[in-house]
């Protein structure tokens, strides 16, 4: 006798359901979620001894599309990229390519160096570097006890 198990989506366990919606859709749903609504590019943060970088993944743009403000200690990257327009020859058959203007902002602490963050974008990405201060060293000295 062969037996056969089938994958009946109406047989799980109402546990099986709620560990299926709550981790299973999450992952699958946020990504598309928050660039599609919301406009917001992924962005990686990564910290090195010296500095944070900065990764946002901005395809498709140029240098002079981007628009980048410190303001006091808030950080705002933004880029808003004009459409070409089409001309009387061409027909546009099928247009899948759409760049949405965005804005992210980060609240940056007392460990940057405003003055020294760098901007550079290739390959699109946009890359950020936030240069850590200078922080004073920490002495220690021996007290002998008389």
């Amino acid at each position: 006798m062969t037996l056969v198990k089938v994958n009946n989506p109406a047989a799980k366990t109402f546990d099986g359901l709620m560990n299926d919606l709550f981790n299973d859709l999450p992952a699958s749903f946020g990504k598309t979620f928050r660039e599609d609504v919301f406009s917001f590019p992924p962005v990686n943060i990564v910290e090195s001894t010296n500095a944070y970088q900065l990764e946002v993944a901005v395809p498709g743009l140029e240098k002079a599309d981007f628009n980048i403000k410190l303001d006091g200690n808030l950080l705002t990257v933004s880029a808003d990229k004009k459409s070409a327009p089409v001309t009387e020859t061409e027909k546009v058959i099928r247009k899948e390519f759409s760049h949405k203007a965005f804005t992210r902002s980060f609240t940056l602490d007392e460990k940057i160096e405003a003055s020294a963050i760098e901007a550079k974008y290739e390959n699109g990405i946009l890359k950020l570097t936030l240069p850590k201060k200078e922080v004073a060293k920490v002495t220690t000295k021996e007290i002998t006890i008389q």
